[in-house]
C-alpha cells in the first residue's frame, strides 16, 4: 500500500475528483487504482480555502509506481494497533468502577474484555431519562441533582459538542474511535482530523456502549452513588453505596474511581478519609457567543456557506503582560450554550452542539487561567470547589433566579456599561438570561483579563469582539479543580484506590479521559496479576 499526504481539492470536490488527483500524484492511470481509502481529512483555511486529504492506495507494481512517484508518495505504515488486556480469571471479589463518563466507561470495558465482571457505579441515570430530565431543566428551570448535565450515563461530555481532539499520539485512540464507531457514532470521527460525534450521536453510542459492557458480564448499576470508604490498614477494604433501595455495603478491594470534575460531595469525603489531594491550576470564564455565519465569512471568505465545508470554528489565545491568559475552550460550531448546574441555586454554563453543527450561532468558553495562589489552594485542596462555588452562587444571583444566567454584549462589557437586551446576536442558553453587567459575579482579575484579551483576539479572528457578541456567565466547569496523586501503578496514596480521568485531575476531554480509562485499567490488571504470582 501506498500513502499520499497533502492532496488539496476545492471545497465541494467529491470521489471523482479525489481518485483523480490520487491517479495523477501516483502518475498511473485511474483504471490502475486498485482501492483508494481516506485515512485523514481537514479543513485548510489559511490561504485559499481548501479540503486536504491523506489517502492509502493499492496499486500494481508498487515498487515501480513509488520510485517514480512524488514527494507526497511514501509506502504506507501500519499504525500500532491497541491490543486490549487479554482474558483472565475473574477475582472472587470484582473489581469496582465509580462514574459512567469516558474514563469510567472505558475502564469498565477493558476489564470487561479481560473477564473480570467489573461492577460500574453511576450516581445518575441512563442518558435516555437524563435526557428528559435535562431537557425539563432547560424548559422549566427544575433541576435534578443527581440527573443533568454533570451526573449521568455519559458523564459531562454527553452534552456537548462530542470533540475527540487530543495532542498525544496512543495507540488506545483509534480503539476508542472504533469502539465509537461500531456503537453507532458517524464514521466520520475515523478521518476528521478534528473529529466530533455531536450530542445526538453521542446519546446512541452510549446506549450500545451500555449493551456491549452487559454482554461481557459489566454489572451496570444507575442511581448508585459512592458514599464512604472502608478502609482497613491503609488499604481499601469495601465501599458504602446508596442505591435506588437505600444504603448498601459492598466488599471492593479495587476501584477505578473516576469522579468527574463536579463530583465535590465525593472530594469532600475522600479528603475526610484521608486520601491525599491538591489543588491544582484551572480556569474559569464565560461562554462567548456569534453568529455562525459570522465566523464563516471571517474564515471561508468568499467560500462562507459552501455546503461542501463544515462549520467553522476556532482555537484562540492570548498572554497579557500580567502574566495572565485568556483562552478559548470547548468551541461548538453551530451549537448552544447550555445550562450546566448540578447544585441548587447555582448557574453554570457549558456549551453543546449536535453532529449536524447547523443552528445559527457558535460558541466557546473564554477562560481565564486560575491558579492555586488565586483562591487559596496551598493552603486547602478544596478551596477551588469553593471558589467554583462563590462564583455559580454570584451569577444565580445575578441572574435573578430560575438558573436564569446573567449576559451582557460584548460592546457594553468594553465600555463598562450594562446591557438591557440584544443586538444581532441572540442568546440560546435556556431557560433564559437576563441582560446585566457581568462584572457583578466575575472576580475583578477574570473580568479585567476578558476586557484586555478580546480586541487582542479579535485581531485573530475578525469579529471575535464584535460589540454584538454575547458573553454568559458563568464558565466554572472546564476541568477538575483537584488533583488526586497516584503512584507508578496509578494507586492513590489509599492501597486499592485508582484515582482516573478528568475529575482527578488526569485528562482533558472525551478522548483523553477515554484513553486514561483504559490506561488504568490496564495498570489495575498488571497489578493484580503480580500480586498472584
Amino acid at each position: 500500500m501506498l500513502r499520499i499526504d497533502s492532496i488539496k481539492l476545492p471545497p465541494g470536490a467529491g470521489t471523482a475528483e479525489l481518485t483523480a488527483e490520487a491517479a495523477r500524484l501516483l502518475r498511473v492511470r485511474e483504471q490502475d487504482l486498485l482501492s483508494l481509502r481516506v485515512l485523514r481529512r481537514s479543513v485548510d483555511a489559511r490561504e485559499d480555502v481548501c479540503l486536504v486529504y491523506t489517502v492509502e492506495a493499492a496499486v500494481r507494481d508498487e515498487a515501480a509506481v513509488l520510485r517514480r512517484a512524488g514527494r507526497k508518495v511514501s509506502r504506507a505504515q501500519p499504525a500500532p494497533a491497541y491490543v486490549p488486556p487479554a482474558p483472565r480469571p475473574a477475582p472472587e471479589t470484582p473489581p469496582v468502577v465509580v462514574g459512567a463518563g469516558p474514563a469510567g466507561l472505558f475502564a469498565a470495558l477493558a476489564l470487561a474484555l479481560a473477564g473480570q465482571r467489573p461492577v460500574l457505579l453511576e450516581r445518575g441515570r441512563p442518558v435516555e431519562q437524563r435526557k428528559a430530565d435535562v431537557e425539563r431543566f432547560w424548559a422549566t428551570g427544575e433541576l435534578d441533582l443527581s440527573s443533568n448535565v454533570q451526573f449521568g450515563e455519559g458523564g459531562a461530555g454527553a452534552f456537548s459538542d462530542g470533540k475527540l481532539n487530543t495532542g498525544t499520539k496512543d495507540p488506545r485512540h483509534r480503539f476508542i474511535l472504533e469502539t465509537l464507531a461500531s456503537c453507532g457514532a458517524r464514521s466520520d470521527i475515523l478521518i476528521d482530523a478534528k473529529p466530533h460525534i455531536g450530542t445526538d450521536y453521542l446519546h446512541i453510542a452510549l446506549v450500545n456502549l451500555r449493551k456491549k459492557l452487559l454482554e461481557l458480564g459489566a454489572d451496570i448499576r444507575f442511581g448508585s452513588r459512592l458514599a464512604d470508604l472502608d478502609i482497613r490498614g491503609g488499604a481499601l477494604a469495601g465501599i458504602t453505596v446508596e442505591g435506588p433501595a437505600g444504603r448498601y455495603t459492598l466488599p471492593c478491594s479495587r476501584l477505578i474511581l473516576c469522579p468527574g470534575h463536579s463530583a465535590r460531595d465525593t472530594f469532600a469525603m475522600l479528603h475526610t478519609r484521608g486520601v491525599a489531594m491538591e489543588a491544582k491550576p484551572f480556569a474559569v470564564g464565560v461562554r462567548i457567543e456569534h453568529r455562525q455565519a459570522d465566523c464563516d465569512a471571517a474564515q471561508y471568505r468568499q467560500y462562507a456557506g459552501h455546503p461542501g465545508l463544515p462549520a467553522s470554528t476556532y482555537k484562540l489565545s492570548c498572554h497579557l503582560p500580567d502574566g495572565r491568559a485568556a483562552y478559548s475552550f470547548c468551541v461548538c460550531p453551530g451549537g448552544e450554550v447550555v445550562a450546566a448546574a448540578s447544585e441548587a441555586e447555582m448557574v453554570v454554563t457549558n456549551g453543546m452542539s449536535e453532529f449536524a453543527r447547523d443552528r445559527e450561532n457558535i460558541n466557546g468558553g473564554l477562560l481565564v487561567n486560575v491558579t492555586p495562589e488565586d483562591y487559596g489552594g496551598d493552603r486547602d485542596p478544596l478551596a477551588g470547589v469553593a471558589f467554583q462555588r462563590r462564583l455559580e452562587a454570584a451569577a444565580y444571583a445575578l441572574g435573578g433566579g430560575g438558573y436564569r444566567a446573567p449576559a451582557q454584549r460584548v460592546g457594553d462589557f468594553l465600555s463598562g456599561r450594562p446591557s438591557t437586551g440584544p443586538g444581532r446576536v441572540t442568546p440560546s442558553y435556556r431557560p433564559g438570561v437576563t441582560w446585566t453587567d457581568l462584572r457583578q459575579c466575575l472576580p475583578d482579575f477574570v473580568a479585567d483579563t476578558i476586557a484586555a484579551a478580546l480586541p487582542l483576539l479579535g485581531r485573530k479572528l475578525r469579529g471575535y469582539d464584535d460589540p454584538d457578541a454575547v458573553l454568559t456567565a458563568v464558565e466554572s466547569r472546564s476541568s477538575s479543580p483537584v488533583r488526586i496523586p497516584r503512584d507508578g501503578t496509578y494507586q492513590s496514596s489509599l492501597r486499592g484506590l485508582y484515582p482516573c480521568g478528568e475529575g482527578a485531575g488526569y485528562a482533558g476531554g472525551i478522548l483523553s479521559a477515554a484513553a486514561d480509562g483504559l490506561r488504568t485499567a490496564e495498570q489495575l490488571l498488571n497489578f493484580m496479576e503480580k500480586e498472584s504470582i
